[in-house]
């Protein structure tokens, strides 16, 4: 009969055991959950690394290449061949379908999307001059290049969206001109036209 009580007893305190273990999982995993929950007031907000995103795109498998040149407040030219200025950076340089495939477990894949990137990492009081040049055209026919301009913080917010129509080999667009404020914020817009290549070919030369 003792040895019948000392079995209940030790069968009740393994369940006890596996009880408090199960709870104690459940209260770590609660803990975890708290403190990998995000600020709600953090919503829409982006990495600070970068304050302004510029994005050039034209019509997929396009084999047209298409420059983006940003210039800034004083004066530094960001293009394919000066990719990373101190506040400026070239994050893609697409050139039509030139070197567009890439291999993906031993099968190579073509990357059908045309489209440049530039990223803003701090931003300098004055204007920024955003250009598109028509590098290389195989076609009469314009090219349509769309240009988007971000703001990304403290929240997205679109400064430009607009396309331009490129007319063949050499041409230079003005796309947007936009000022920054001592207190970071857009002052204003323009699209008056401003040529880069003089002084990008000044430059390389």
């Amino acid at each position: 009969m003792r040895h019948r009580v000392e079995q209940q007893g030790g069968s009740q305190d393994a369940f006890t055991d596996v009880l408090f273990n199960v709870l104690l999982g459940f209260a770590l995993m609660f803990i975890a959950s708290l403190l990998l929950m995000q600020d709600p007031s953090k919503d829409g907000k982006t990495d600070p690394k970068a304050e302004v995103l510029i994005t050039v795109r034209w019509p997929d498998r396009h084999p047209d290449d298409v420059d983006t040149i940003v210039e800034g407040p004083r004066g530094d030219i960001l293009w394919y061949n000066n990719r990373d200025t101190a506040l400026m950076h070239l994050d893609r340089d697409d050139r039509g379908l030139f070197a567009d495939r890439v291999v993906l477990d031993g099968v190579a894949v073509s990357n059908p999307i045309n489209q440049e990137t530039v990223t803003l990492r701090a931003l300098l009081p004055g204007e920024y001059v955003v250009n598109v040049l028509h590098y290389k055209s195989h076609y009469r026919e314009p090219l349509p290049v769309d240009i988007k301009v971000e703001k990304l913080n403290p929240e997205v917010s679109l400064v430009y969206y607009g396309r331009r129509n490129l007319e063949g080999t050499g041409d230079e667009q003005t796309a947007l001109r936009f000022t920054i404020g001592d207190d970071g914020d857009v002052l204003g817009t323009n699209e008056l036209p401003k040529s880069l290549v003089v002084r990008v070919a000044k430059d390389a030369s």
